[in-house]
């Protein structure tokens, strides 16, 4: 932080005890987001949802203080007016659109679960990934759902709602049709285009990056 920089004297308080990760980072990303000048006090009750907080505080150079009470982690962030947060808030996002990244990054998505073998915190797991990819910027262009991982754009998907976001920003989603009508679920797709193959290949082939995920 420059010499001289003179904080403002609003004050926003985030209390994300027993909020699950992301959380504790996205409710402290929205606070700095909508503050001009001032201090964001966020209070969390677990060390890693604290180690989370202060690397956020850190990617966006802003100071940040720990104060831990009992099970508690009390952690103050200062932003100044001459700092900028340039990524939107997701309920202005529709306003501003961020731009899909410029290297073209295709995200393959292999299956609805993140690793074996515990199955449910796999679910956890997707669900989390996917809500924390709507609030990244750059985005990628495109997301690629494959195998079993067609079942997260299907009714009754915890992730549905993290892929219409996506779709709505400008992130192109495609099911794979074989996939779709093995599992008989072609008629259950609630988000993003049904694909084929050789379409897939060719997004993958023309993408800069790929980034799997099983």
């Amino acid at each position: 932080m420059g010499k001289g920089t003179t904080f403002g004297t609003e004050e926003v308080r985030v209390d994300a005890r027993g909020l699950a990760c992301p959380l504790p980072v996205v409710k402290t990303k929205r606070a700095i987001e909508k503050l001009a000048a001032g201090k964001v006090i966020t209070i969390v009750d677990n060390p890693i949802a604290r180690d989370n907080v202060i690397k956020l505080a850190q990617s966006l150079d802003l100071p940040v203080n720990v104060v831990a009470e009992g099970t508690d982690f009390i952690m103050s962030i200062l932003k100044g007016g001459g700092v900028t947060v340039t990524e939107p808030e997701i309920k202005d996002k529709a306003a501003t659109l961020p731009e899909p990244s410029g290297d073209r990054v295709a995200v393959l998505v292999l299956g609805d679960k993140i690793g074996r073998p515990e199955e449910e915190l796999g679910e956890a797991l997707m669900k989390s990934f996917f809500y924390a990819l709507t609030e990244c910027s750059p985005l990628p262009g495109t997301v690629i759902l494959m195998n079993g991982a067609v079942r997260l754009a299907c009714a009754g998907s915890d992730v549905v709602g993290s892929l219409r976001t996506l779709l709505h920003l400008g992130v192109e989603i495609l099911a794979c049709g074989t996939c779709l009508d093995y599992l008989n679920l072609k008629d259950e797709l609630e988000v993003g285009d049904i694909s084929n193959m050789f379409s897939i290949v060719e997004k993958l082939l023309a993408a800069d990056k790929v980034i799997s995920i099983a």
